[in-house]
C-alpha cells in the first residue's frame, strides 16, 4: 500500500546504510581525477552487480562511465552518480587544520564521494522496493565521470545515453538541506593559440612578432567588452602557455583558455563571437596568427517543477540526516576554527534553518531542517553543472543534503575533511532514502511523467543542441 512505502524505504535504508557508508568511505579514499576514476567506478559497479543490477561499462566511449539497470517496464527513472575528485584538496578526515594526505594530492572537496554513494544507494533501495512490491518500473543509475573538469554528462548526452527516460533525480552535497529549484548558467570553454616569430628582444626586436603581446592585448580587449555584455554573463581566462621564461626573447607562441558563461548557450555563443573578434584584433595588432577551438561546454540547468515537487515532498517526508554525538563533535571543531564574523553568521544561519536557538545550534552545528521547493522561489546560481545537459533531455530534479557545517564552501579542504566522516556517511544515506522514496511516488503514479514531459517541452521545444562540437572527445578537454 502507498501509505507503507515510506516505512518500507526507511527500513530498507536502515539495513543498507552500512553499505552506503562503506561506499562513501571507499570513494573518499580513492579520490581520483576526472576520466581516471577507475577504482571509484569499480567500487560502485561491484556494489550494484551484487544487488542484481545489469551493469554496462564504458558507455559513450568513456571507460569510467557506466549504466546500471534494475527492473522492467515504465516508468523508467534515472539517477546520476558522480565520483571525481579535485586537485590540491587532499586532507585528513575529521582534522580541523590543513593536513594533506601523503601520496595523493586529490581530495573530495566537492563531496562527490558522498554523491556517488548516495546515488548508488538510492538506486539499490528503489530496486529493492520494486522487488518487494512487484510494481512495474525500471531504475537506471548512470555513472557520470569528470563533472568537475571534463563535462562528462555533456558527452554522454551527446551520445544519447539519457534518451528514453521518464524522469531523472540526483543530489549534491552542500552546507544546508534544500529542495529548491535552481537554474545554473551555461558555458563554453575555448582555447586560443597565438603564433608569432621569435627574435632577440634586445638585438633585433623589430624581427619578432610576440604571441604573448597578442594574448595580453586580447585580454585587454575582453576587459573592455565586459561593460557591453549582459549583466548575468561572466568571462574568465587563464594562461595555458606564456611562451617561455626568458624576458629577452620575443615569445613565438602563447595560449589562453577562456570560459564564456551566460544563462543560455545561445547567449554564450553570441558573446563568444565578440571575444573572437578581440582575439582577431590582437592578432592583427601584433602581426601574429590565432586559432580558436571550443574544447568543452555545458548547457544551462533547467529545473522541472513537476519532478522537483515530487523530490521535495519525498525529502521533507523522509527527513534529513540524523547525526550523532560524534558527528556533532567533528562539526564543532570546524566551527571553532572559523573567523569570528563567519562563526556568528554560521550559527545565525544554522539556527534559523533548524528552527532552534543560536545557543543550541552552536552545540550541534549541522543543518537538520529542510528548505522545501517553492515554485515562486527559483534560485539563479551563477556557476554551472553538466546536469544541465541532462535537464534538456529528461525532466530533472535534485536536492542538496548537508555534508558540512553551514557556511563551508565547496572545493575546500575543510569539506574534504568533513564529508569523509560519519557526517558524509549519514548525508549519503539520507539522500538515498529521499531519492528512493521519490522513485516510489513516480512508480505509483506514472501519469506524473507525462506532466513533467510537457513542462520540459514547453521550455525547450524538444531541442537539445550539445555545446561541445562533434569532433571533440574527452581527451581534448585536457588543457596542459
Amino acid at each position: 500500500m502507498k501509505e507503507n512505502d515510506l516505512q518500507m524505504i526507511q527500513e530498507l535504508t536502515n539495513d543498507f546504510a552500512p553499505e552506503i557508508a562503506k561506499m562513501n568511505q571507499n570513494l573518499w579514499s580513492c579520490a581520483e581525477p576526472g576520466y581516471k576514476e577507475f577504482k571509484s567506478c569499480s567500487e560502485l559497479t561491484a556494489a550494484l552487480e551484487k544487488e542484481g543490477f545489469a551493469v554496462e561499462k564504458g558507455i559513450a566511449g568513456i571507460p569510467t562511465a557506466f549504466k546500471a539497470v534494475y527492473g522492467s517496464g515504465r516508468p523508467v527513472i534515472g539517477i546520476t552518480a558522480e565520483y571525481d575528485a579535485l586537485p590540491n584538496l587532499s586532507q585528513e578526515k575529521g582534522v580541523a587544520e590543513q593536513k594533506p594526505l601523503a601520496g595523493n594530492s586529490f581530495g573530495h572537496g566537492c563531496g562527490h564521494c558522498a554523491l556517488g554513494a548516495g546515488a548508488a544507494g538510492a538506486a539499490v533501495l528503489a530496486g529493492k522496493w520494486l522487488k518487494k512490491t512487484g510494481v512495474a518500473g525500471t531504475i537506471v543509475l548512470f555513472g557520470t565521470p569528470a563533472e568537475e573538469t571534463g563535462y562528462g554528462k555533456a558527452f554522454m548526452a551527446r551520445a544519447h545515453v539519457f534518451d528514453g527516460l521518464d524522469m531523472m533525480f540526483t543530489w549534491h552535497p552542500a552546507n544546508v538541506n534544500a529542495a529548491m529549484a535552481v537554474r545554473c548558467n551555461a558555458y563554453l570553454v575555448v582555447r586560443f593559440n597565438f603564433k608569432g616569430v621569435s627574435s632577440h628582444a634586445a638585438a633585433a626586436p623589430e624581427l619578432g612578432r610576440s604571441a604573448l603581446d597578442a594574448c595580453e592585448l586580447m585580454n585587454s580587449g575582453v576587459n573592455y567588452l565586459r561593460e557591453h555584455i549582459i549583466q548575468q554573463a561572466r568571462v574568465h581566462y587563464a594562461y595555458l602557455d606564456v611562451g617561455g621564461k626568458a624576458p629577452n626573447v620575443v615569445q613565438s607562441h602563447a595560449s589562453l583558455l577562456y570560459f564564456v558563461r551566460a544563462p543560455k548557450v545561445s547567449q554564450c555563443r553570441e558573446i563568444l563571437s565578440r571575444v573572437n573578434d578581440c582575439a582577431k584584433g590582437a592578432s592583427l595588432m601584433t602581426g601574429t596568427t590565432v586559432t580558436m577551438k571550443i574544447v568543452g561546454g555545458l548547457s544551462d540547468l533547467i529545473p522541472n517543477f513537476t519532478a522537483q515537487q515530487i523530490l521535495s515532498d519525498a525529502f521533507t517526508e523522509a527527513g534529513a540526516a540524523e547525526y550523532d554525538a560524534e558527528d556533532y563533535a567533528v562539526a564543532e571543531k570546524f566551527l571553532a576554527i572559523l573567523p569570528e564574523d563567519q562563526k556568528k553568521a554560521c550559527i545565525r544561519q544554522g539556527a534559523a534553518l533548524n528552527g532552534v536557538s543560536e545557543e543550541e545550534f552552536a552545540r550541534k552545528p549541522l543543518a537538520t531542517g529542510i528548505v522545501p521547493f517553492d515554485k515562486n522561489k527559483v534560485l539563479s546560481f551563477p556557476a554551472s553543472t553538466d546536469v544541465g545537459d541532462v535537464s534538456y533531455i529528461v525532466p530533472t530534479a535534485q536536492i542538496n543534503v548537508a555534508t558540512c557545517i553551514p557556511g563551508t564552501s565547496m572545493h575546500t579542504w575543510q569539506h574534504t575533511a568533513m564529508v569523509g566522516t560519519g557526517i558524509g556517511d549519514k548525508a549519503s544515506a539520507a539522500a538515498a532514502r529521499a531519492i528512493a522514496y521519490a522513485c516510489t511516488k513516480v512508480f505509483r503514479a506514472p501519469e506524473v511523467c507525462e506532466a513533467a514531459r510537457k513542462e520540459l517541452l514547453a521550455e525547450t521545444g524538444g531541442v537539445y543542441d550539445c555545446p561541445i562540437p562533434d569532433d571533440i572527445t574527452p581527451k581534448d578537454t585536457v588543457t596542459d
